[in-house]
Formats: structure tokens, sequence, C-alpha cells
């Protein structure tokens, strides 16, 4: 039996926030097979909704805003900047989607993992010190740091890719605090084919997603429902 189309407005709306520059194949991959059953906005296939009269920006976080289900991928190029010294547009995306609490996953780059291992090696468990490290090995301006980045044989392009890492795996919450880590599943891939095989095994039972938000939204309401009736008494 041929399998019924989903209407595009009762499919669910996935977001693929992602830099572009050297995993072009492994996006298109990853739109193609999540078209089929979800409505999918990428900035790289010009699905995320454009707002003429907003920056690129704000139209980039009302699409986290809007969106049922969000996965980030985390690759060696940090992205592109609003305005000098402030994070990436996919940086802010992915803080916007923590603080609102979407069901989201996230795919890291092998290069970002090691390089915050490496860190880690010598004592640098966060940014703070790990500034401290490029100071006393003489990166200790803006533009001595660019240079670092700038060479042939980098591994990433900007070490606040490691910042967004940290963000994902939450790790702001203590690790004491462990059950308080919801939502800091982070998967490491190398190249194009293990990207797929997460976007395939997470998002192929579209109807368990479909229940599960269903569940997630349903309870949320009853809680908040709950509490309200508590403050009224």
């Amino acid at each position: 039996m041929a399998k019924k189309k989903t209407k595009l407005e009762d499919k669910l709306k996935i977001m693929v926030s992602s830099t572009v520059y050297g995993i072009e194949g492994m996006l298109e991959d990853i739109y193609a097979f999540l078209n089929a059953d979800y409505e999918v906005w990428m900035s790289h296939m010009g699905t995320v909704t454009v707002y003429p009269h907003k920056t690129a920006l704000e139209s980039c976080i009302d699409a986290v805003k809007e969106c049922d289900l969000f996965l980030s991928v985390i690759t060696p190029q940090y992205g592109s900047g609003v305005l000098p010294g402030e994070i990436s547009i996919t940086h802010q995306e992915l803080l916007e989607a923590i603080k609102l609490e979407k069901p989201r996953w996230v795919l890291a780059h092998d290069h970002v993992v090691f390089t915050r291992d490496l860190f880690e090696k010598f004592g640098c468990r966060n940014a703070e010190q790990r500034n401290k490290m490029l100071d006393k090995m003489g990166f200790d301006s803006e533009s001595e740091r660019k240079k670092l980045t700038k060479r042939r044989d980098k591994v990433i392009d900007d070490f606040r890719v490691i910042d967004m890492y940290d963000d994902a795996v939450r790790h702001d919450i203590s690790v004491y605090k462990y059950k308080d880590r919801i939502g800091n599943w982070v998967q490491k891939f190398r190249k194009a084919d293990d990207g797929l095989l997460f976007a395939t095994a997470q998002f192929g039972r579209y109807q368990q997603i479909k229940q599960f938000l269903e569940d997630h939204f349903s309870s949320s309401t009853s809680v908040r429902a709950a509490v309200s009736s508590r403050k009224k008494k």
C-alpha cells in the first residue's frame, strides 16, 4: 500500500542549524532524507523563512522559536557573526534552542571534540582557562589569534566552536548534578556518512517522534495548569 502523503501544514518542523563549508554533501543528504516526512528548515537549502524587514539573525531566531525539533551540527568552521566581537548566528541559534528547551539533537565534528580534549589535558576546562593559555603562548590579542586560526594546517578556524560544544553538553551544569543535564547528548562524526546515519536513526521513526512531542507538551501543559490552580487557592 502506498504511503499516505502528509500535508505540509501537518508535518513536524525540524530546523537544521549549521555552518555549510566542508559539509555541503552531508547537509544535502540529511535534507533529502528528512524532507520525506518533515518540513525541513535549512539555510543551505534556502528553506528558512526570510523576513525582508528583519535581520538574518532575527529570521534565524524566529525559526528556532517556531520549529518543533532542532538539529545542530557543530563543525570546525564557527560561522559568521552579526557584529565584530559577537558570537556567530549558528551559536546563537543553539543557545536559543537550549533556552527554549527545544527537543534537540547535536552532531559535533571529530576535530572539535579532539581540540577540546587536547585543551582539557592541559587543564583548560572552560573558555576563560583556554584564553589564559593562549595568552601565555603569545596569542594574547584578537589579531594574533586570527593568525593562529588562518594557518593552512589548522584544525578549526575559531576556538569558539569549543564553546558551542560546551554549551551543547550543558557544561554550565555541574557534573554532580548530572540528572539536570537534560538534552546534553552530542554525537561525534568524522565523515558525511556518520552524520546521515545519526539523522536516519534518530528521525526515521516519525510516529514515535510525533508521539513523544504530544506526550511532552501535554504533560507540560498539565503541570503548568496544576501550578496555576495552586497559586489561585
